[in-house]
């Protein structure tokens, strides 16, 4: 009891050190002088090439300490928690890193019904993850997953082009019309403030995660990003969540983005789709590869043959 107690205060102390060392590091991006940045033609920031976060946002966007596994189930001695039998097999690989979180405050105020479904979504990210399947990741989530994303700057248009599922997004700096139906990337229209560019975000679909943690949204979410540029290669990247739905007021994540700057940087195709297609589909083969399917859930047992116990304690 008194080491358990002692490893909690270690935690929490850490935490609140890593806390503090998050709030610093904010505080001395925005002294960063402008002077430094690359510009257009027309004066504006040059957010033109290759980007990529540098977190732990992409598992759990809150302080998270690490884990065996993403999915896990009782185990022994008393029913502690061991990585599940579908990912077992991959040991070290199959574990979360552990990270400090990128949400303002390091609160994500849910509604309690939404609560309790993202902790739903959490014990089941196996079956529930739209990643797992390839699909669009959404936004802001495409912004910190940990594969390179490319911005090609107009006057006019914005582009990005993510690696992951060869997602894509146009950010329009002209007069459009509204978007008539809901997108997995959402509806993108941007503005300057200054050297800030400010992108609103609507028309979203209800199918994508924040997270591999099960943090979620309605079809009803509303994300104003911020890009702001604090040195040559590097911008502040925020986005400002709302989502009546769900949650009980708006939150914020902040995180940097970093250009890459490899002589030969470039992105390259991750067409994931079909490498999904026995997730999506392989419960309709008239021999299923896994051997057993509910629905749509496939269910792996592993069994690992066990020596006898004199051979475990050989001397």
């Amino acid at each position: 009891m008194r080491h358990r107690f002692r490893d909690s205060m270690a935690v929490l102390a850490v935490t609140a050190v890593l806390a503090l060392l998050s709030l610093a590091a904010a505080r001395s991006v925005a002294q960063v002088p402008t002077s430094q940045v690359r510009r257009t033609a027309d004066g504006q920031p040059d957010f033109s090439g290759i980007w990529q976060a540098n977190n732990t946002a992409h598992w759990d966007l809150q302080t998270h300490a690490a884990q065996t596994a993403r999915v896990l189930q009782a185990g022994v001695p008393h029913g502690a928690p061991v990585a599940a039998a579908p990912v077992v097999a991959l040991g070290a690989v199959g574990g979360v890193p552990g990270g400090l979180g990128v949400v303002e405050g390091n609160e994500i105020p849910y509604q309690p019904w939404a609560l309790a479904k993202k902790k739903e979504n959490h014990d089941n990210w196996l079956d529930r993850d739209p990643e797992i399947k390839c699909f669009f990741p959404g936004v802001p989530r495409a912004m910190y997953m940990p594969y390179p994303f490319q911005i090609v700057q107009g006057t006019k248009k914005v582009e990005m082009v993510f690696e992951f599922a060869n997602a894509h997004r146009t950010i329009h700096l002209d007069d459009v019309d509204p978007y008539p139906n809901e997108a997995w990337m959402g509806h993108s229209v941007g503005r300057w403030e200054g050297d800030t560019l400010v992108v609103d975000v609507t028309s979203f679909n209800d199918a994508t995660w924040f997270d591999r943690a099960g943090n979620f949204h309605s079809n009803a979410l509303h994300v104003v990003e911020r890009y702001t540029p604090i040195g040559p290669d590097a911008i502040n990247y925020e986005a400002t969540i709302e989502d009546p739905n769900v949650f009980t007021r708006s939150w914020k994540i902040r995180m940097p983005l970093y250009r890459r700057l490899e002589e030969r940087a470039q992105l390259f195709e991750y067409r994931c789709v079909e490498m999904a297609e026995e997730v999506l589909y392989g419960h309709l083969r008239k021999q299923p590869l896994v051997k057993r399917w509910e629905g749509k859930t496939m269910i792996v047992d592993v069994t690992r043959k066990v020596p006898p116990i004199d051979q475990l304690y050989e001397r």
